[in-house]
This record gives structure tokens, C-alpha cells and sequence, in this order.
């Protein structure tokens, strides 16, 4: 199975443009930031959270994405206690959907560069979009705060264009995305 990497900061437009990938190649869609999140579900993942960041990233009994990001996202030792405790977790399922047995699959994840999958992808594609209007989008998606978004801005991975096989320069219009998916199609069928 052939992994396309779609990789990008938040708000660029990645997941519309892995999942339109996706659908355009009849192939599986993987949000890795899901899978993150379901882990934050697990038991033991719960229990080791607690223990790292103090029960006040709790709300109602579960574990609160927003208290533990306004944490991890201000200190780097943090965020590497985060992903100690979650990618086991993360990495089993995503090694499990590997064993499909479509041609290829779309993984979606900021993240993609830091891990194994980032080696083994058969063509890397980033997105990348003007920063004001992607902090705008994910002020209003998430509901967030413009400090809350600027601690994960510095945050993020910096990303070095000649890394990758595509670049895509989002401008939110439903022609350049579907322009960029078809010459993308057409290039890996050839």
C-alpha cells in the first residue's frame, strides 16, 4: 500500500484536500488528529495524563483537548510526555490500516514529518495557506481564542519545501483545489 502524506499547519485546507484525494482515488482517508483524539479515550492513556498533567485537564470525567493543549502547546517537554503517552496507541491502528489492501492510502497530520510514516509515504504533499485567513478559520472552527491559536502556531512544525513531491498553495476556491487534485491523479497514473 502506497501512503500520500498530506501535510500541512492547521487551517490550511489538508483535510479537504486529502479527503477529495482520497475519494478522486477510491482509496481510505486517515485523519491522524482522530486517532489522537480517540487516544485520549483509552483508559490507561486517561490514567497517564492525569498523572503527567494533574486531574484539572479533566471536564465531566474526560479528558479536555483544550486544557491539555493549553499545556503542551507552551512547553516542548510536555508536548513530548503528550506523545509518549498517546503514539503507541496511534501508531497500532494506523500500522493496522496499512494492511489494507487498496493501492494507496491518504494520511492527514500535521505531524506527518515527525514520524515513521513520513519515510515510508509514497509522495509527500504540503498545504499551505495565508496565515490570516487559516488563524480565522480555526478561531471560529475550534472556538478558540487568538492567544490559544498563536501558542499553537508556535508550536508547529516548520516545514522545508524541498521536502516535498507537491506543494499545493490553498486559495479556498473549489477550482484550484479540484485543478491541483486532478494534475495530482494524473501524475501517479501515468
Amino acid at each position: 500500500m502506497k501512503i500520500i502524506a498530506v501535510t500541512g499547519k492547521s487551517g490550511s485546507g489538508k483535510s479537504t484536500l486529502g479527503k477529495l484525494l482520497a475519494q478522486r482515488l477510491d482509496c481510505k482517508y486517515v485523519s491522524i488528529d482522530e486517532i489522537g483524539h480517540e487516544a485520549l479515550y483509552n483508559p490507561d492513556a486517561k490514567a497517564s495524563l492525569c498523572e503527567a498533567f494533574g486531574d484539572g485537564i479533566l471536564v465531566d470525567g474526560k479528558v479536555s483537548r483544550k486544557k491539555v493543549g493549553q499545556i503542551v502547546f507552551a512547553d516542548k517537554k510536555a508536548m513530548d510526555k503528550l506523545t509518549e503517552i498517546t503514539w503507541g496507541y496511534m501508531q497500532d491502528v494506523l500500522d493496522v490500516m496499512l494492511e489494507g489492501s487498496n493501492e494507496y492510502i491518504v494520511f492527514d497530520w500535521a505531524l506527518l514529518p515527525n514520524s515513521k510514516y513520513w519515510n515510508m509515504a509514497y509522495k509527500k504533499i504540503i498545504v499551505s495557506a495565508n496565515e490570516q485567513i487559516r488563524k480565522a478559520r480555526i478561531m471560529k472552527r475550534d472556538n478558540i481564542s487568538e492567544e490559544y491559536f498563536e501558542l499553537r502556531e508556535a508550536a508547529s512544525w516548520n516545514y522545508q519545501n524541498e521536502e516535498f513531491d507537491y506543494i499545493f498553495e490553498n486559495e479556498f476556491t473549489d477550482e484550484s483545489l479540484n485543478m491541483f487534485v486532478e494534475k495530482f491523479v494524473l501524475d501517479i497514473k501515468d
